[in-house]
């Protein structure tokens, strides 16, 4: 990664499998991926493999804004490390580790910043998301 970089984690109480089944399959994608209450992930697309491509919709409640976060897969390792790029102008690079610990696992972003928002509104947004999926995977466990 040579832009700047943002770091995201959270401990989640709840198997690896589960987590990894969580993270990657549509229909959970679309239960935790937004960052606040009046926004909701109504559609996603996901191609989990080297070079497959995900498209995920995230669109405010009320309809008044909404937008596709999409990207392509440049690392899979099962149960370990998710990579990609953002689909853009900037083709930003995502990395996404997921290490097992005690009771659970450790799931860290690494992000490389965009110019648009502030560093404070992107680690607030990228850490909204994980708490909602932390919430979401505890739950269903």
């Amino acid at each position: 990664m040579n832009k700047k970089t943002i770091t995201v984690e959270i401990l989640v109480n709840a198997p690896i499998e589960k987590v990894w089944e969580f993270w990657t399959e549509p229909k959970h994608i679309i239960q935790w991926n937004f960052a606040s209450d009046d926004w909701e992930c109504p559609r996603a697309q996901n191609n989990l493999k080297v070079d497959g491509k995900f498209k995920i919709r995230m669109s405010a409640k009320d309809g008044s804004a909404g937008f596709d976060f999409e990207g392509t897969y440049t690392v899979v390792k099962k149960y370990k490390v998710i990579e990609y790029l953002i689909v853009g102008d900037d083709s930003r690079k995502v990395q996404i580790n997921f290490t097992p610990i005690h009771n659970g696992v450790k799931i860290s972003e690494i992000f490389e910043m965009e110019n648009e928002n502030s560093e404070k509104l992107q680690r607030e947004g990228w850490q909204s998301i994980l708490n909602n999926f932390k919430n979401y995977a505890e739950n269903l466990k």
